[in-house]
């Protein structure tokens, strides 16, 4: 009997042992969809070291930048399960083998993940020739807090960032580090951010606060806030984060609302205005993302609706996280990824916006991205200077920097501009450089040695432009090749005298079309069907070369008193440009001027010294070339 007592007491310790241990794997897996990975971790630690527990807790080490805890169980993992494990594990353990520069192993995960060869420390070779900046990195100088991220201009001589150092604050079960709020503060010339200053409880709550931007005139506010409830997903409940709104009425920040377009299922965070204020970037998980986060754009129309959010594009996004956008006054748009090749964890790319879209990401290079997570980048293009988080050091920092151009990445183009006849230099000529959207984006004078250069992008395709006053607009079109390369275009320009036979230049250098002479009857500004035919050829001349503009002289004899004349010549300069812009020639192109009795060709220079025809040589109208 004693025996059987035994045996049916051991049965239920054996079995009081295994309901203990799958309650505590269910509450570590609780823990774990709600991302809260310590402690999560600290339980999986214990437990029996399964496909799913060594999974989980390689992602808990992971997800919280214990990148050595997590290398060696994603190894264990793999060594036990390799044959079962689902290919997302390959691109972590990746990315936390290039989190510790271990790029030969994590290569070959890579490898394996995306099906094809990948090659990280070729990657970062070949990077170093095309990243368009080279840059300087100093940490900024932030005492009383463990983490800080995400500073933003406010204002000309201040800034604003998130921070953890309110310990009065609840703890994040993700890092067990206080939330966030949002503060203000002065950066020094020293690097040092001082008179830090909490923002007001309408903005800092018990939730997380981070990752504001302001409009130009300082009185709305854009910025990330958790949500106060949860979204139940299967077993836990996750707290999405929305985009906020809130204006400064009376010095008071109020009116704090959440986007329309945020939700409670998914997160919207990173808010970055447009130059013009007119469209708001983000990121978010939303419905029809092509895997996790991505950057999306949504128009701020003039009432303060908003339009329908759209995703950037499959350019800009991959199937892994894209976050923390930002546009810049010259529309290159900056943002972090973990999805485009990099050297691991998170890095900054930047994208030119082309014809309303954006053309392929290009990592910035080894200085502002390092082998962990670098983010929330945001710069002063004009003044080549700006900031960005990093967790390099462990926790997260805030650095600035400054950057010149990386003189390896540029492709020139140079020349010189000279007659195309007698192969003279051409001082004074104006050389412009065009986009695919057809905007001028570089242009230049040239000197006394007609020489022009340019650094441009490379493989792109652009068009040059050369003009000077009496010479025909030449324009070329040609494509940048590889980095570091130059490229050698001389611009012949024609003179407009030597192909057009009707224009002269005088003494003075002025261009003048030589029409049959347009006379106007005596006294009347009315155009004669004969001075009609004769505008007509000016007309033609103008369509043949659209970027020439003309100036309208008229003239009268000295017949009448000076001021009626002055009067009767502006009317009849008129009445000739309007003649020519409906002929359909650009009002822009035209310049009437009426100089009365002021500029006779002979001496007929008053009244009653001179017979009919004499005075009829003054009577005239003359077109001067402008450009």
């Amino acid at each position: 009997m004693k025996k059987h007592t035994y045996i049916l007491a051991s049965l239920l310790l054996v079995s009081g042992i295994a309901l203990a241990q799958k309650e505590n794997i269910k509450r570590a897996n609780k823990l774990f969809k709600m991302k809260a990975y310590t402690q999560a971790a600290k339980t999986y630690e214990t437990k029996e070291r399964t496909q799913e527990v060594l999974q989980n807790l390689a992602d808990s080490y992971y997800y919280n930048t214990s990148l050595q805890k997590a290398i060696e169980t994603y190894r264990e993992l793999f060594v036990k399960y390799g044959d079962s494990i689902d290919i997302e594990y390959h691109f972590r353990f990746a990315q936390a083998l290039k989190g510790v520069k271990n790029y030969k192993e994590a290569d070959e995960h890579l490898s394996k993940y995306y099906n094809k060869p990948v090659n990280t420390l070729e990657f970062i070779e070949a990077n170093n020739k095309i990243t368009p900046h080279n840059f300087k990195l100093k940490e900024i100088v932030n005492e009383g807090s463990s983490s800080d991220f995400g500073l933003s201009f406010y204002g000309e001589n201040k800034v604003v960032f998130a921070s953890t150092r309110n310990t009065e604050n609840p703890s994040y079960a993700w890092n067990e580090l206080p939330y966030l709020d949002l503060y203000t503060a002065t950066l020094t010339n020293s690097n040092t951010l001082i008179n830090v200053q909490p923002f007001p409880e309408a903005i800092n709550t018990s939730l997380h606060e981070s990752n504001a931007v302001f409009t130009k005139d300082g009185k709305t506010m854009y910025f990330n806030r958790t949500n106060s409830t949860r979204k139940k997903t299967d077993e836990a409940r996750i707290a999405h984060i929305k985009i906020y709104k809130a204006e400064l009425i009376n010095g008071e920040w109020t009116n704090v609302t959440a986007l329309p377009f945020t939700s409670n299922s998914y997160s919207t965070e990173h808010p970055a205005l447009s130059k013009d204020e007119k469209t708001l970037y983000f990121a978010s998980d939303m419905p029809g993302t092509f895997g996790s986060f991505d950057i999306y754009k949504v128009a701020i129309n003039d009432d303060g609706t908003y339009g329908e959010p759209e995703n950037l594009g499959e350019t800009i996004n991959t199937k892994h996280r894209e976050q923390f956008p930002f546009i810049s006054e010259f529309n290159v748009l900056y943002f972090s990824s973990i999805g485009h090749q990099g050297y691991g964890g998170l890095d900054v790319f930047r994208s030119n916006m082309v014809n309303g879209g954006f053309d392929k990401p290009v990592n910035l290079g080894n200085i502002i991205n390092s082998n962990l997570d670098d983010f929330a980048y945001v710069i002063k293009e004009k003044d080549n200077v700006g900031y960005v988080s990093s967790n390099r050091t462990g926790y997260d920092r805030i650095f600035s920097f400054s950057r010149e151009e990386n003189p390896l990445t540029k492709y020139l183009v140079e020349g010189v501009v000279q007659d195309k006849n007698s192969k003279k230099l051409l001082p004074g000529a104006l050389v412009e450089i065009i986009n695919q959207s057809n905007k001028t984006i570089k242009d230049t004078v040239v000197g006394e040695n007609g020489y022009y250069v340019f650094k441009l992008e490379p493989n792109k395709l652009y068009k040059i432009r050369g003009t000077r006053q009496a010479y025909i607009e030449q324009e070329l079109e040609f494509l940048t090749g590889n980095y570091g390369k130059s490229h050698n275009i001389d611009i012949n320009l024609e003179s407009l005298v030597s192909v057009e036979e009707r224009i002269h230049q005088n003494e003075k250098g002025e261009l003048h079309v030589q029409l049959d002479k347009i006379y106007f009857n005596y006294n009347t500004s009315e155009i004669t069907n004969e001075a009609a035919k004769t505008l007509d050829v000016l007309v033609d001349l103008m369509k043949k070369y659209p970027s020439m503009k003309v100036e309208i002289a008229a003239h009268t004899d000295a017949r009448g008193s000076e001021q009626y004349n002055l009067n009767l010549s502006k009317q009849r300069a008129a009445l000739v440009l309007e003649y020519l812009v409906n002929q359909g020639i650009n009002k822009n192109r035209l310049k009437s001027v009426g100089y009365g009795e002021t500029r006779p060709l002979n001496k007929c220079i008053k009244e009653g010294i001179c017979d009919d025809e004499e005075y009829d040589i003054n009577r005239r109208c003359e077109f001067t070339i402008l450009k």
